[in-house]
This record gives structure tokens, C-alpha cells and sequence, in this order.
């Protein structure tokens, strides 16, 4: 008995990732999370670009958009780590509930 993996398998894992990170996103009221739950939104869309790719067309285009999917995911989690760090050092917090006030 061989174990085939198709497209249709790959794209429930994607859908349970994307699923999570959904949950994740909503949920938490901690910058933290919320940047984790956009980390696994992004990496859900990148399986289905490599999912896609390999089973539909047999082309490199979705591994291509995958890797700046990457590209992406690494330049957005630098830039919102450092806005998390300018909210703690202004609120001395990183609840997002207690930052959605301005400052005079």
C-alpha cells in the first residue's frame, strides 16, 4: 500500500494553517500573537503557491512567488518588531488594547 499526498491534501494543511493563524490573529490581544497569527496566514498562502505550482503546472512561477512571499514575511516581521518595541518604550506595554488611545 503506497500513501499518495495530492493536491487536495496539501491544500486542507494550508486551509488548517490559515485557519489558525485566522484564530490567532483575532484572538490575541498581545502584539506578539498578532504578529505570529499574520506569520502563519502568509506561510499558509506560500504552501498554496508551491502547492499549486507543483501539481497544476509543473513551472518554478509559484516556488518564485513563494520565495518572495519569504522576502516578504521577513521584511514585514522586522519592521512590525520594531513598531512593537517603539509601543512598549511609549506605553510600557504591548496590549493592543491600552495603545489604541493617542497621545497628546
Amino acid at each position: 500500500m503506497t500513501l499518495h499526498v495530492g493536491l487536495p491534501h496539501v491544500l486542507v494543511v494550508a486551509a488548517l494553517l490559515f485557519c489558525c493563524g485566522l484564530v490567532c490573529a483575532i484572538t490575541r490581544r498581545n502584539a506578539i500573537g498578532l504578529l505570529m497569527g499574520v506569520e502563519l496566514i502568509l506561510n499558509a498562502a506560500n504552501i498554496n503557491f508551491v502547492a499549486f505550482s507543483h501539481y497544476l503546472t509543473g513551472h518554478i512561477d509559484g516556488h518564485v512567488m513563494a520565495l518572495f512571499g519569504i522576502i516578504l514575511a521577513a521584511a514585514e516581521a522586522s519592521v512590525a518588531l520594531a513598531i512593537v518595541l517603539a509601543i512598549f518604550q511609549t506605553f510600557h506595554t504591548i496590549d493592543t488594547a491600552e495603545t489604541t488611545t493617542l497621545r497628546n
